[in-house]
């Protein structure tokens, strides 16, 4: 089984089997996004571009900043290859990862979409390796959301607080108790 990377989307999985050889490719709805190095018209100096864009669409554009890879569902790239419904740069630095999370979970259901219509028997591999895939992007924005919600918290009391269980009382412990 091996694993081959497409420039503009996702990426796919060739399953050869070496009984019949045959070769079976899943494309994945994934788009690569980057961010990229364009002139700045007032200054003439090259600066980091506010929006990604899938590698075709920063050709013409300017020079892709690899380092910045993203990876997106295909339904987050408009016709012209520019990542839409994205907050950057906003005041509340969550509202990027609230879009980020979005993308997670979009990516999961697009696996569990295809994964739902690949034959049981003849497509096993594959939709094992979809369903996993899914998970994992779905743990991933449960993380994220548990980051995000996790930091809205007094940072005092977050640091502090130890989870109460359902027998516990909020009594204080005889560690912090005066002698």
């Amino acid at each position: 089984m091996g694993f081959r990377v497409n420039r503009g989307y996702g990426f796919a999985l060739n399953v050869s089997r070496s009984a019949d050889r045959r070769d079976a490719a899943i494309t994945m709805p994934d788009a690569f996004v980057y961010y990229f190095l364009v002139r700045d018209r007032t200054t003439g100096k090259l600066v980091s571009s506010k929006r990604r864009a899938t590698l075709e669409a920063i050709k013409s554009k300017g020079e892709a900043l690899l380092e910045s890879q993203m990876a997106v569902d295909a339904s987050e790239v408009d016709a012209t290859g520019f990542l839409v419904s994205r907050s950057v740069g906003g005041a509340d630095p969550s509202d990027e990862l609230w879009g980020e999370i979005r993308s997670l979970r979009l990516r999961a259901d697009s696996r569990e979409r295809e994964a739902k219509q690949l034959n049981e028997t003849s497509d096993r591999d594959r939709k094992l390796i979809l369903c996993a895939e899914g998970r994992e992007l779905r743990s991933r924005a449960e993380r994220l959301q548990q980051l995000i919600q996790a930091g809205n918290k007094p940072p005092f009391t977050q640091a502090f607080q130890k989870p109460m269980l359902a027998n516990e009382s909020s009594t204080t412990s005889d560690f912090f108790k005066a002698d």
